[in-house]
């Protein structure tokens, strides 16, 4: 058999050695505590699972969701305009299944093949592999600890901006946690205009940040419409990760142009899982400051234990991650990784398999309970691990 010499290239994702390695240690009877993947441990709002459960009794609801349902362009409408008072109707707004997914394919309507894209480092893998399956040319915003893991968009060469098509964005940011305030909105667009480039703005994180005002909209900003989307999930915000629910919303053009790509590759979002998005979106919001505190609780207890045990780490302030430096007795994050798994029975992400300029950190996320947090902080103490 013959395969795709293109995808044949590329490295296969670091989570899967880890998830193996993972298995084999619980095959042996070790308990591990997986602080790798994003997926929340609170369950949906029970008016969201009672709105499912009804919407699968109807069989009208199995069939193809061709297009989004008046209700729930009314929802999406209404939410966005109550959260970050932005306004916006049917043209701009397209369902998707996932924003992974919507950011994997939003290149393909916008670029040619070697058209260039901005894309950060480190950042969450589908913002680069996206666009490398369009067959486009990559060029780095590196995210670094001097500039508040801000992109720098001075430190972009002017020949690189004026190539460039398309350029995706994401604050609060995975895996760095940091979050960007209206100035930097404000500068990205204008930066975007004077360069014609189009902003893809993943916005998942907007409503977990713990020490500041809660996140905004890049479309909140005069402009930003003009320039680019924004995609947004109810994934983290409602424990829904499992629905894939998510929205491109924004310029009117690129929302057309999406809209029509993905017409031949989907046939839209299920009508049940619509139902359960309004039911998100229009019902009762305390889940949202529930999450936003018990995340604010676990990483409270994580950046403190692990500071009282030697592992000199910041009190990140956004997402549902946190964003370490690797001990100083070690050099390779992934080396690091292996061994805490192996050592402590604690799984987490190496930074460099978000990017080279991840390199010398480790993403956990604040996916257990704090008492489970409570016993990785002991497992790590009594490894040794940090004084390997």
């Amino acid at each position: 058999m013959k395969f795709s010499e293109k995808f044949g290239k590329m490295e296969s994702n670091i989570l899967l050695d880890l998830d193996e390695a993972k298995r084999k240690l619980e095959a042996q009877g070790r308990e591990v505590i997986n602080l790798s993947i994003g997926t929340p441990d609170f369950p949906p709002d029970k008016h969201v699972m009672d709105a499912v459960s009804k919407a699968f009794q109807d069989p009208k609801n199995y069939v193809y969701g061709m297009t989004e349902s008046d209700e729930l362009i009314e929802a999406v409408s209404n939410w966005y305009k109550r959260r970050y008072g932005v306004d916006v109707s049917r043209e701009n707004i397209c369902a998707v299944n996932g924003s992974q997914e919507g950011i994997a394919h939003i290149a393909f309507p916008i670029c040619n093949p070697g058209d260039t894209v901005l894309v950060p480092d480190p950042c969450y893998q589908i913002f680069s592999f996206g666009p490398t399956m369009a067959d486009v040319n990559l060029e780095y915003m590196p995210l670094r600890k001097e500039n508040d893991y801000i992109i720098d968009l001075d430190a972009i060469p002017v020949e690189v901006a004026k190539k460039a098509k398309m350029m995706v964005v994401s604050y609060p940011n995975n895996p760095t946690t940091a979050h960007a305030n209206k100035d930097f909105y404000e500068k990205l667009v204008a930066f975007a205009k004077k360069y014609d480039i189009i902003v893809i703005h993943d916005n998942a994180y907007s409503e977990f940040i713990y020490d500041y005002e809660p996140g905004i909209s890049f479309l909140s900003v005069d402009g930003a419409m003009d320039v680019g989307i924004e995609f947004n999930s109810l994934s983290k915000t409602y424990n829904l990760t499992g629905l894939r629910l998510s929205f491109a919303i924004g310029n009117e053009e690129v929302i057309k142009r999406f809209k029509s790509f993905r017409s031949q590759i989907d046939y839209g979002i299920c009508m049940g899982l619509q139902i359960a998005a309004i039911e998100a979106l229009n019902g009762p919001q305390d889940v949202v400051e529930r999450n936003r505190a018990e995340y604010k609780r676990r990483r409270d207890t994580l950046c403190k234990g692990l500071n009282d045990i030697g592992w000199k780490v910041p009190y990140t302030d956004s997402t549902m991650f946190t964003w370490f430096p690797i001990p100083p007795n070690y050099t390779s994050s992934e080396k690091f990784t292996f061994d805490l798994l192996e050592m402590a029975g604690v799984l987490c992400v190496p930074g460099v398999s978000f990017g080279k300029e991840g390199e010398g950190y480790v993403r956990m996320a604040l996916v257990q309970s704090v008492e489970n947090l409570e016993k990785a902080i002991e497992n790590i103490k009594n490894s040794g691990i940090l004084e390997k």
